[in-house]
């Protein structure tokens, strides 16, 4: 006998897509992008306008909370 003889031939694997490996290294990414992606429609579509007169359109027990986020979301003077 030759080493010819000696090798058969390997069947044939499976495709990529039938390994649970690919799909646990492929879900992480994707599930972060489309949690990115649901963050930003959120972040764009839920954008609170800024109170100019935080007393005026609200009861006085959110007033420390407007005026808070009114703070933060006013940019720095120099």
């Amino acid at each position: 006998m030759t080493d010819e003889d000696e090798r058969k031939p390997e069947p044939p694997g499976k495709p990529w897509w039938r390994h649970g490996m690919v799909w646990l290294v492929i879900s992480g990414p994707l599930i972060v992008v489309v949690a990115g992606i649901v963050t930003a429609v959120i972040a764009v579509r839920g954008a609170d306008a800024l109170a100019d007169e935080p007393n005026a359109a609200h009861s006085s027990s959110e007033a420390p909370a407007l005026k808070a986020r009114n703070h933060a979301a006013t940019p720095a003077e120099n």
